[in-house]
């Protein structure tokens, strides 16, 4: 399986709310999509509702303990479990091994050594994280967040990047336009309107393709949305 670092789904538990915020800006930097549960009842309520790709679990929780949240996650996947905690005494290591743990990272830990262990994990359960994605004469960068055209750098707004990455991950699928403005939902500090979604996907025509008036890549579905025309390599 081949995705983008943009569609990496992790869930980080750490009820420090300090360290949960900086591991989670270090994933974000890194790509990756990051949800932050400071307790054991958070987690179990994320896990419920979705499968991530890649759960990263704290031992120590104000409502419980990790291992908790590892068994329940194994009921449900085998997606890669990490747990990063202080508690590294090897009874601790060897249960979550035994729970069905992929790694266990000790706290403190660097920071380089942390995402590359990541990668680690992702490559050995066979989920390539690909880094870039080409569609047409267009290439994303995932890592950062650039686009290019023919090789001549895209300027968009963070909004615009947000909509084509949206658009091309769901190439040949209708988009409606309540589903998009959902997802775009106040990434500039602004409401999303119906309008709104109007004005960007015009500026993002207006920016990608040669001929705005005759689109290759978003094409209008009337009455419903949009949908990405284009193949993705």
């Amino acid at each position: 399986m081949v995705v983008g670092v943009s569609r990496v789904e992790i869930l980080l538990v750490e009820d420090d709310i300090t360290l949960g915020m900086g591991i989670e800006y270090t994933l974000k930097s890194e790509g990756y999509n990051v949800s932050l549960a400071g307790s054991k009842k958070q987690a179990l309520e994320k896990i419920e509702v979705k499968e991530f790709d890649l759960y990263i679990i704290d031992i120590t929780l104000p409502d419980g303990n990790g291992f908790d949240i590892c068994e329940k996650i194994r009921e449900q996947n085998n997606s890669p479990i990490i747990f990063l905690t202080a508690e590294d005494d090897e009874v601790n290591v060897v249960k979550a091994f035994d729970l069905g743990a992929d790694d266990y990272i000790s706290k403190p830990f660097r920071v380089k050594e942390f995402i590359s262990r990541i990668k680690a994990i992702f490559r050995r359960s066979g989920k390539e994280i690909r880094e870039t994605i080409k569609t047409g004469n267009l290439e994303i960068d995932y890592l950062s967040n650039r686009v290019m055209k023919k090789g001549e750098l895209i300027n968009l707004t963070p909004a615009e990047y947000k909509l084509l990455v949206l658009l091309v991950e769901n190439k040949k699928q209708v988009l409606t336009r309540n589903v998009i403005i959902e997802k775009l939902w106040d990434i500039e500090g602004s409401f999303i309107d119906d309008n709104t979604l109007s004005v960007y996907v015009k500026r993002l025509r207006h920016k990608i393709e040669d001929d705005p008036k005759k689109s290759r890549y978003i094409k209008t579905v009337r009455g419903v949305g949009y949908i990405w025309n284009e193949e993705v390599l």
